[in-house]
């Protein structure tokens, strides 16, 4: 089934999907994905369990996701 010609198409934004509802949900993940990697560039995360600052985009994302239920983690945007 996947093997035959024409099953792939390529969408706007240069998606290939199967169909419109894929190309519509990967361009939408895309774009989150794009948006959160461009904000977490410009936060920091003050964390007072291990006294430190963390500023690199990557390492706020972690944090960002390890956050949940822990306390005295803040978001911080840097002006």
């Amino acid at each position: 089934m996947w093997y035959r010609k024409g099953v792939w198409k390529q969408y706007e934004k240069n998606i290939l999907a199967t169909d419109k509802v894929t190309a519509s949900f990967l361009q939408g993940y895309m774009k989150q994905m794009a948006f959160s990697r461009s904000y977490c560039s410009v936060l920091d995360v003050f964390d007072l369990n291990k006294y430190q600052v963390i500023r690199n985009a990557g390492k706020v994302q972690v944090a960002l996701r390890e956050k949940r239920g822990k306390p005295f983690i803040f978001v911080a945007g840097r002006n």
